[in-house]
């Protein structure tokens, strides 16, 4: 089992930054990627940045140039730097992250989510 607490979350003026954190712990050995995903009110939950296990990084198209998705060298803590945020980034954010076991079964982790609220 893999146990993700995110913290960073608030309240922002637009053009603002912010910067999440999310800091696994448990079975973390093996882990194949971590980073966060958003859930606006009525709208369905969205990838934001994820860092793959080989290092690699992946963005949404919204937020890139804006955010930037980084990991420390264990493995275990991913950060979120936030920049030139807008009233449309304002969600509740959860961290994700994904295993696969030796036999090939894949395992999804979630966070309970920290919300992000930009205001105009």
């Amino acid at each position: 089992q893999v146990h993700l607490v995110e913290s960073g979350g608030g309240l922002v003026q637009s053009g603002g930054s912010l910067r999440l954190s999310c800091a696994a712990s448990g079975s973390i050995s093996g882990l194949g990627s971590m980073g966060f995903y958003r859930q606006a009110p009525g709208k369905q939950r969205e990838l934001v940045a994820v860092v793959i296990g080989s290092g690699g990084t992946n963005y949404a198209a919204a937020v890139k140039g804006r955010f930037t998705i980084s990991g420390d060298n264990a493995g275990n803590t991913v950060h979120l730097q936030m920049n030139a945020l807008k009233p449309e980034d304002t969600a509740v954010y959860y961290c994700h992250a994904s295993k696969v076991a030796a036999n090939g079964d894949g395992f999804d982790y979630w966070g309970k989510g920290t919300l992000v609220t930009v205001s105009s």
